[in-house]
């Protein structure tokens, strides 16, 4: 996890929060880019920074195309042009320990909820591909396409775990 905060204090105290937490701290956002790589799975940003906002790393995040969740931690209400910032949560400051490590622990089940569900499409999509090419007697006959059938399942059911923990529905049932 990557705290970009340029009020050294704040930045550290985040830290301190998270500590369990495999966590780096980036001092502004001239350390943030300097710090950016894929290593990160969770970037806690701050808005608004001297010399090198918050938007401007987002933005070299998205140019990297770095593939990790990004929480705007800041001082700035909240206006409708977040809706065009790639962020997965925009947190008000002052942020309480509560409150950071929850945001913390929803980007990283979300990050496990979107794997497993692209691990599930893939899966089925083979599926779908041996139904299409295999007889029936060729499926029952398959362990390789009876374990495929048990990782789905049990994919379905993680994701069923985790899309409670997220508290979000799954509109097409999978």
């Amino acid at each position: 996890m990557l705290i970009v905060e340029d009020e050294n204090d704040l930045a550290d105290m985040y830290a301190e929060y998270l500590f369990e937490y495999e966590t780096a701290v980036a001092y502004g956002g001239e350390e943030a880019l300097d710090a950016l790589s894929s290593e990160y799975d969770v970037i806690l940003l701050d808005r608004r920074m001297p010399v090198i906002s918050g938007n401007e790393v987002l933005a070299a995040i998205e140019e990297r195309k770095l593939d990790c969740r990004v929480a705007m931690v800041t001082a700035v209400d909240p206006d409708f042009d977040i809706i065009d910032l790639r962020i997965d949560d925009y947190i008000v400051k002052p942020v309480t320990r509560a409150e950071l490590r929850e945001t913390v622990d929803r980007l990283l089940t979300l990050d496990a909820y979107n794997e497993r569900m692209r691990d599930l499409t893939s899966k089925k999509l083979k599926r779908n591909v041996l139904k299409l090419e295999k007889t029936r007697a060729e499926l029952s006959e398959s362990e390789e396409f009876d374990r495929l059938q048990s990782d789905i399942s049990e994919l379905e059911a993680e994701i069923d775990s985790l899309a409670e923990e997220l508290d979000i529905e799954d509109p097409d049932g999978v």
